[in-house]
């Protein structure tokens, strides 16, 4: 019965919004096509909702002289939504050697050029970067126009602290890889992002589980700003469990994991016996690094430490 309530609910919403639509297609005129300055303008565009997006970016798409993106055909439906008659130019990471000189040769003939992602705000996690940096070196100017950010838009919707966090895109697809890059942020004081794809999420947050521990916190935010967005919060041994056991995850997703408990500062007797343990079974570089994710003490101190320890114990 519950299941049958939330179906009708998602489709009554889904209708609502469809005559949203279709009405403000019907009762607003097109967005006025307003000059702008000659630069480089990074447009944020909606990341599932289309009215996610601000007044400022809609002149911006209207007046530009140049509009790229990376999918022309998603684009043309932000536009048509509100009456946007710009034409839309591709530049994507497939044509960049090509397309990219084109762009930079109108900012050179004094041209506004407005730059979109599929989704979101450009440069994160797209080549985009590639142009700003050329523009940048060329002397253009680069004018951001901010708005949607998906880890943005999971960070504050995890429930995770967000004074300090780092976004680090998408994690290896290798298993040995993917645990290697996570033990490096391991000990980061900061909440962490990454986009992750529905197919292997299982996996990422099993990985995540044995690295980081089981008992740290953690969100699994899908489908942000969509009909059927969701957040799971949890441990991530809690989330390991659940998506171990989910078949036919869909959408797009930010995974969000909190930063590390502080531990305390363990004694010096104690770090000393733990780094001969350790020395006795691998290399000394190996060793350091599995003590500093042990002690959350810095690796190269760690090393020298234990290079001294070597000297005293020969000696």
């Amino acid at each position: 019965m519950i299941g049958k309530i939330e179906l009708e609910k998602r489709q009554s919403t889904e209708a609502a919004e469809k005559e949203r639509q279709r009405s403000y297609r019907l009762h607003n005129a097109s967005i006025p096509a307003r000059p702008l300055e000659p630069a480089l303008y990074l447009v944020a565009t909606p990341i599932g909702n289309l009215a996610d997006i601000t007044l400022r970016a809609l002149e911006t798409l209207a007046g530009a002289d140049v509009l790229a993106c990376e999918d022309t055909r998603v684009t043309r439906v932000l536009l048509d939504r509100y009456g946007i008659v710009n034409r839309p130019f591709a530049y994507h990471e497939h044509n960049a050697a090509e397309a990219g000189p084109r762009l930079l040769a109108a900012l050179g003939e004094g041209k506004s050029v407005a730059l979109v992602s599929d989704a979101g705000t450009p440069l994160v996690s797209d080549p985009g970067y590639r142009l700003a940096q050329l523009a940048i070196e060329s002397g253009y100017r680069v004018v951001p126009i901010p708005g949607p950010s998906a880890p943005l838009a999971a960070l504050v919707g995890s429930g995770l602290p967000s004074d300090a966090f780092l976004f680090a895109g998408f994690l290896p697809t290798k298993d040995k890889a993917k645990r290697d890059r996570l033990t490096e942020l391991a000990m980061v004081p900061a909440t962490l992002l990454f986009f992750e794809s529905p197919h292997r999420i299982a996996a990422t947050l099993a990985a995540a589980a044995d690295v980081l521990g089981e008992a740290r916190k953690a969100a699994v935010c899908r489908e942000l700003t969509k009909t059927f967005e969701e957040f799971r919060r949890g441990t991530l041994g809690d989330l390991k469990a659940v998506y171990s056991q989910t078949a036919g995850v869909k959408g797009e997703i930010v995974l969000v994991i909190g930063p590390p408990e502080a531990a305390p500062v363990p004694e010096e007797a104690d770090v000393d016996a733990l780094l001969r343990a350790l020395a006795r079974d691998m290399p000394m570089g190996k060793a350091a690094t599995e003590a500093a994710r042990r002690t959350g003490l810095p690796r190269k101190d760690l090393y020298d430490r234990l290079l001294s320890l070597r000297v005293r114990d020969e000696g």
